[in-house]
């Protein structure tokens, strides 16, 4: 192996070594939220706080238990009073009120009659009439254990008493009882001479308000002559139409005579006016016959013949009268025309007067209207007033002679049998479900704050990785790996033994050809080989010859896991070399029982041959072991030295498998200067362990480097398989 290793070539010493590249990454990442809860993982919450959910009933279910049976028994009685009558009259504060807006709850203030009926006043007397029975009662004690309230909606008041005395409690109520009916006909009576008294002092009042607006209505419609307000505007109507009926008929007769008027002028007009006037008609008739007279006597006579001569005289004659008859006609006719335009226009003039007055009354109809509603108003509102307050004296004069109470006892109080309190089944079974709801209250905060995976399934459901291998939890195995060896606890002897057995286990291992499977050691065993096959099987093309096994956080089982898979392949078959590279906290030495006088850290920083180094393990041809060596001041600067790299090809090409147990993850660099030389890196998560933050930070880190990250080996899962290790018998 010296030799091997001293003719390393020049690709090795430049730290290259030959390794797959496997396509597929996978990032860590939380796929959802952890408060997202469903029935599964309830259900395993109360599996795995099953002790802390017990342990807190039990206690929360004993202190209910002590106190349900050490209380005192409680006993407690009622009566009802009936404190409204089915046809209650209205009350005085209602009397001046619209009698339409009806109070349907009642018109008791129940509320403030109830104080009034704890009030000390009140209770004075009914303390010392229980005194006299009772003397160590007080005003306190009746009133902290005396109850009174209304009974939902109905006009009934229920009072209760409770105390630890039954026969106490009988004596008590009826004393209430008789005080509270004697309040009541004291106050019944009171109440309604004071009414009485409220109502004469009323009456006058408002009827000299009904009289006043009365009178105050018939002088308003005397004054305007104001009948309604719908009349009045008929009457407005009817008149403004009269008016403009008349107006319309004026203005044309107006119009006709001024046109006639105008045509006198013309000689249209004369003519009309002359054809008109028998008298005219009549000279001219004559005036014409002589005219045809002295046509026809031309023709006979000479001009100046006598005959001639004289019907040109009647004719001279008649011209004057035609001319003044004319002129006395036209005259006339011009006379009658004017003095009729005159008369029309006098009658426009009065019609404009009038609808100036009706525009003005129109104007003040609206006014008027108002006031006289507001009058009506009034006058309605007083005559109602005064009529409910008529009916309310006659009202209260019947009940003032009437002799019944006002509140009835509908319900006496009676001897309690049986306790109200304590209710031992129910406070039981109370205390029961409340002790359950306080366990799982409390187990669910631990929940909240463990941020811990809890089970294989919450691993796959919350990280996208592939799991590559589920390790069950074994006691014995746990107890003795990661409790001490892992805290550095643990004792040489009892390590010897321990893995003596594993020893034993791993040689049946080795006697079994490759091709077969072993299932004769268990569950657990069972388990890495099947974590070897995935790790196997991730690479079609080329096996994986070199890988990092890490974790997130210590105390997740790295070094447990990676000695067993060395063991597992060294079984199958494979030249297996396990690398203790964590250079802080070294496990391997102490699991493979070997000293660490030598290791890593020397081979790095020394010249040490690399055979003294590497050990193989006893009973086991296929499996050799390189331990940490001592701890060095500065581990990150000998695993990212020169020399490391060139060791790590030399591993590589020596062996089939090589397996670097590497510190943790987070906080480290360590793990990421040794996995860019590997064929990936396997991450432990240990269920129930493994803070969720620790695996987000992992992530971080291995972003900053070119690493392959394979997958996740869920360790310690504390499943239970149904048939399992009956299928799986341990011969």
């Amino acid at each position: 192996m010296e030799n091997n290793f001293t003719r390393i070539s020049s690709y090795e010493r430049n730290g290259n070594t030959v390794h797959p590249v496997f396509p597929t990454q996978f990032p860590i990442g939380l796929e959802k939220d952890i408060n997202d809860w469903d029935l599964r993982q309830l259900l395993g919450l109360l599996q795995r706080r099953f002790l802390i959910i017990v342990g807190v009933s039990t206690v929360v279910m004993s202190a209910v238990s002590y106190s349900t049976l050490q209380q005192k028994p409680l006993y407690e009685s009622n009566f009802q009073l009936l404190v409204e009558s089915v046809n209650e009259e209205k009350s005085l504060a209602q009397l001046t009120l619209d009698p339409t807006n009806s109070d349907k709850s009642g018109n008791l203030d129940y509320e403030s009659q109830i104080q009034v009926l704890k009030s000390p006043e009140l209770m004075a007397d009914i303390v010392k009439q229980i005194n006299a029975v009772y003397p160590d009662i007080s005003y306190g004690d009746l009133i902290n254990n005396l109850t009174i309230r209304r009974l939902g909606t109905a006009k009934i008041i229920d009072v209760r008493y409770r105390s630890s005395d039954s026969s106490q409690i009988k004596v008590v109520l009826d004393i209430i009882a008789k005080a509270y009916l004697n309040y009541s006909l004291e106050k019944r009576q009171t109440k309604l001479r004071q009414g009485v008294e409220f109502v004469d002092k009323q009456l006058p009042t408002i009827k000299n308000r009904v009289d006043n607006l009365q009178k105050e209505l018939q002088l308003f419609r005397q004054k305007y002559e104001f009948i309604s307000p719908d009349t009045q505007a008929e009457q407005v109507a009817e008149r403004v139409s009269t008016l403009s009926s008349q107006r319309l008929e004026i203005a044309q007769k107006l119009a006709e005579y001024r046109a006639a008027f105008a045509s006198l002028k013309g000689q249209e007009g004369e003519l009309a006016a002359l054809n008109n006037a028998p008298l005219y008609q009549e000279i001219y008739g004559q005036l014409t016959q002589l005219e045809t007279q002295i046509a026809g006597e031309l023709v006979r006579f000479q001009e100046d013949s006598p005959p001639l001569q004289t019907l040109r005289k009647k004719k001279e004659n008649l011209l004057p009268l035609l001319q003044q008859e004319a002129q006395r006609i036209i005259s006339v006719k011009f006379a009658e025309i004017a003095t009729q335009i005159q008369i029309l226009e006098e009658k426009s003039q009065e019609l404009s007067k009038a609808e100036n007055t009706l525009n003005r009354e129109v104007k003040l109809l609206p006014v008027l209207s108002r006031r006289y509603t507001e009058l009506q108003r009034d006058l309605q509102i007083a005559t109602e007033s005064l009529n409910r307050f008529l009916i309310t004296r006659e009202t209260l004069q019947i009940q003032v002679a009437q002799t019944e109470l006002p509140w009835e006892l509908i319900q006496e109080a009676f001897e309690p049998e049986k306790p109200i309190s304590p209710n031992v089944p129910r406070s039981l079974t109370l205390g029961f479900v409340a002790s359950l709801l306080v366990g799982i209250g409390i187990s669910l905060l631990i929940e909240k704050v463990d941020n811990t995976f809890h089970s294989v399934d919450n691993l796959k459901e919350h990280l996208k990785l592939p799991i590559l291998g589920v390790l069950p939890f074994e006691k014995k195995i746990q107890n003795n790996l990661y409790q001490n060896i892992e805290r550095r606890d643990i004792t040489e002897k009892s390590t010897f033994k321990f893995w003596q057995k594993v020893s034993r286990k791993t040689k049946n291992l080795q006697r079994v050809s490759g091709s077969d499977r072993y299932y004769g050691q268990g569950r657990f065993w069972e388990c890495i080989q099947v974590l070897y096959s995935n790790i196997q099987l991730l690479s079609s093309d080329q096996a994986i010859k070199s890988l990092v096994i890490s974790s997130a956080l210590p105390g997740d089982g790295k070094s447990t896991v990676s000695f067993q898979l060395a063991q597992i392949a060294a079984a199958m078959g494979k030249r297996v070399l396990l690398v203790d590279a964590d250079l802080r906290r070294p496990q391997i030495h102490r699991l493979c029982d070997l000293n660490n006088l030598w290791g890593l850290s020397s081979l790095i920083s020394t010249n040490i041959p690399a055979g003294q180094v590497i050990r193989q393990m006893p009973d086991m041809n296929n499996l050799s072991v390189v331990t940490s060596g001592p701890v060095p001041p500065d581990p990150a600067r000998l695993l990212s030295s020169e020399k490391m790299k060139q060791l790590m090809g030399y591993f590589q090409r020596t062996f089939d498998l090589v397996i670097y147990d590497v510190p943790p993850i987070v906080g480290l660099v360590d793990a990421r200067m040794l996995a860019p030389y590997t064929d990936g890196v396997v991450l432990v998560v240990r269920i129930d362990k493994t803070d969720k933050t620790g695996i987000i930070q992992a992530q971080e880190s291995l972003k900053l480097s070119p690493i392959n990250l394979l997958g996740v080996v869920a360790n310690a899962d504390k499943t239970k398989y149904k048939g399992y290790k009956h299928y799986y018998k341990t011969y």
